[in-house]
C-alpha cells in the first residue's frame, strides 16, 4: 500500500477499482451526451433550409460574444453545449443549406461524419505503424483504390495529407528529388542548377503552388506563369516558354496542370500537356484537388483524359467526395520518388525492418508527423455507398451547373462568363442600361451585389476576377441543391440589385 497524504492508504485493488469506475464514467458520458448531440445534429439538418444560410451579425458582434476570461472552474456540460448551439452553430455558415453556393467545401455524408468521430475516439497516429497497426494497412488499401481509379501502375504510391497545399508541396518535393538527386540534403545553394530551376503553372493555378515553391527555398520568382487560352493553360504558349527557358539556361523542374481550376472549374488539357512534358523530360504534377474525383464517374471521366500520365497529383476527397475536412491525398506514379521526397532519421519512431521494400511507417512519406486516421472516412464510405453512389452525386452537381448556365443564357440581365465543365460557374449581373457604364462601375456592382446578397442570409455566393473583370461565382457542392434553389438565387440577386439601385438614387438626390 501507499500513503495518499490524507492519512489513508490506497491498495492496488482500490486503484484498479477507481480506474475502472473512471472508464465506466467516460463511457456513460459518451453514451448519454453523444446520443443527445447526435439528436441535436439531426434536428439541425431537419430545420436547416427554413433558416438563413449565414449570420446577419457583424464580425465585431461575433467576436464580442467569445471575449470571455479563461475559465478557472468548469461549467455543467449541458450549459456549455447550449452555449455552443446558441453562439457557434446558430451563426455559423451552413454548408449543408441548399442555398449555400459558395466555396469548395462539401456538406459531408452522414457516415463520413460518424467515421470522423470514431477516428477521434481511436486517436491513432498513422505516421507510425506501431501506433496504428490497423489504420496503416487500411490507409494503404484506400490509396490502392485511388491509384486504381486514376489508372496508375502498381509501382505508384501515395499517402493521405491535410489537403491540396500539403499535396502540392509533396508532389513538387518529389519532382525536385527526381530532377536533382540529393537536393534534400544539400539545399538550393549546394545543388548545381537548382538555383536556376523554375516551375511552370497556369494563369489559374492555385496559390498553394507558388507557396510551395517559396517553402522549397526557390523563391516565388521561380514560378513561371503560362498564358491562358479560353481560361485554360495555352499549350502552344507552354511550348514557346520552354524554348525561351532553354535559351536562357533555365531548368524546368515541373509543369503544374490544373483539374479543375478553383476560379472556373475548367480543366486544363492534361493529355496535351502530358505530351509536352514527356517530350521535354519534365515532371508533370496535376492539381486535381477539386476535379480528380470525377474519375469515379464514367460520364465525367473524359474531362480528366491524360491524368494517368501525371508523375504526381493532389486530390481532396473533402471536396467532391463529400468528406469532412481534412481528407487530402497525394499520389506519385513512381513510388520511389515519393519515398525520396522526405528524408529523415527518427529511430525513436521509424524502425527499418529486414526485407521491407517499402516502409510501413507512413510518416516517412509525408510532411506531417501527427496524422489522424482520415482514411477511415473514405474506407467506410466507399465500402458503404460504393463508387456508383459517388458517381451519381458528382453528376448531379455538374447537372446543376449546366442548369444554371441555361438559366443565365435565357436571362436578359445576366451573362455567363463561360460554359461549365464541372460544378463551378462564373457570371455577371448586367441590369438594363449597364451597357453604357464604364467597366469599373460594372465591376463595383458585382462586388457590392455579392456582399449585400450574402448579408441578407437567403443565399451565399462568392466572387473572383477573370480577365481583369470582377465576376460572381458559385460552386454547387451540395447534392440537396435543386433547380428551384438556383432560380431563387437569381431572383434574390435581382431583388438585391433593385435595393442597391434605390439606395443609390436616394443618395444621389
Amino acid at each position: 500500500m501507499r500513503d495518499t497524504g490524507h492519512g489513508r492508504a490506497t491498495t492496488t485493488a482500490q486503484r484498479q477499482a477507481a480506474a475502472a469506475e473512471g472508464q465506466a464514467a467516460t463511457a456513460e458520458v459518451l453514451r448519454q451526451e453523444g446520443s443527445r448531440l447526435v439528436e441535436r445534429m439531426a434536428a439541425y439538418l431537419d430545420d436547416l433550409e427554413a433558416g438563413p444560410v449565414s449570420t446577419r451579425h457583424t464580425a465585431a458582434e461575433l467576436a464580442t460574444r467569445f471575449d470571455l476570461p479563461l475559465p478557472r472552474t468548469g461549467l455543467p456540460a449541458r450549459e456549455v453545449w447550449d452555449e455552443v448551439w446558441r453562439d457557434v452553430v446558430a451563426d455559423a455558415i451552413h454548408l449543408a443549406h441548399p442555398m449555400y453556393l459558395g466555396h469548395q467545401v462539401a456538406p459531408p455524408l452522414p457516415h463520413a461524419v460518424l467515421a470522423d468521430a470514431l477516428a477521434s475516439l481511436l486517436n491513432q497516429s498513422v505516421a507510425v505503424w506501431e501506433m496504428s497497426p490497423t489504420g496503416t494497412p487500411l490507409e494503404r488499401r484506400v490509396v490502392a483504390w485511388m491509384k486504381e481509379l486514376i489508372g496508375y501502375p502498381k509501382a505508384a504510391d501515395g499517402t493521405t495529407v491535410s489537403g491540396g497545399s500539403a499535396a502540392n508541396l509533396t508532389g513538387l518535393l518529389a519532382a525536385r528529388e527526381a530532377r536533382f538527386p540529393g537536393a534534400w540534403r544539400r539545399g538550393v545553394a549546394g545543388t548545381p542548377g537548382l538555383e536556376r530551376a523554375v516551375v511552370l503553372t497556369g494563369a489559374h493555378t492555385h496559390y498553394s503552388v507558388e507557396r510551395a515553391v517559396g517553402v522549397m527555398g526557390m523563391g516565388a520568382d521561380a514560378v513561371v506563369s503560362v498564358p491562358e487560352r479560353e481560361l485554360r493553360m495555352d499549350v502552344a504558349a507552354l511550348e514557346r516558354i520552354l524554348a525561351e527557358l532553354a535559351a536562357a539556361d533555365r531548368t524546368p523542374l515541373a509543369i503544374v496542370a490544373t483539374a479543375a481550376s478553383t476560379a472556373t472549374g475548367l480543366f486544363d488539357d492534361l493529355d496535351a500537356i502530358a505530351d509536352v512534358a514527356e517530350a521535354h523530360g519534365i515532371w508533370l504534377h496535376v492539381d486535381g484537388a477539386h476535379g480528380a474525383s470525377f474519375v469515379l464517374s464514367p460520364a465525367l471521366r473524359d474531362r480528366l483524359k491524360g491524368i494517368e500520365r501525371a508523375d504526381s497529383l493532389s486530390w481532396d476527397p473533402h471536396k467532391m467526395l463529400f468528406m469532412p475536412i481534412s481528407a487530402g491525398m497525394v499520389l506519385v506514379r513512381d513510388g520511389a520518388h515519393l519515398a525520396s521526397a522526405f528524408q529523415q532519421s527518427a529511430p525513436y519512431l521509424f524502425h527499418p525492418r529486414p526485407g521491407e521494400t517499402r516502409t510501413r511507417d507512413m510518416g516517412q512519406h509525408t510532411l506531417q508527423c501527427s496524422r489522424r486516421l482520415d482514411a477511415l472516412k473514405l474506407w467506410i464510405c466507399l465500402r458503404h455507398y460504393g463508387v456508383e453512389h459517388f458517381s451519381g452525386l458528382l453528376e448531379h452537381t455538374v447537372a446543376n451547373a449546366a442548369a444554371l448556365h441555361a438559366l443565365l443564357e435565357a436571362a436578359p440581365d445576366f451573362e455567363a462568363v463561360h460554359a461549365p465543365e464541372s460544378n463551378i460557374l462564373c457570371f455577371r449581373y448586367l441590369p438594363d442600361g449597364s451597357g453604357t457604364w464604364e467597366p469599373e462601375r460594372v465591376d463595383a456592382l458585382q462586388g457590392t451585389l455579392r456582399e449585400r446578397y450574402n448579408a441578407v442570409g437567403g443565399g451565399w455566393i462568392t466572387t473572383t476576377v477573370l480577365g481583369g473583370r470582377r465576376v460572381l461565382r458559385v460552386t454547387l457542392m451540395n447534392p440537396a441543391t435543386e433547380q428551384r434553389h438556383l432560380e431563387a438565387m437569381l431572383e434574390g440577386l435581382r431583388e438585391t440589385a433593385a435595393r442597391i439601385a434605390t439606395t443609390t438614387r436616394q443618395s444621389d438626390s
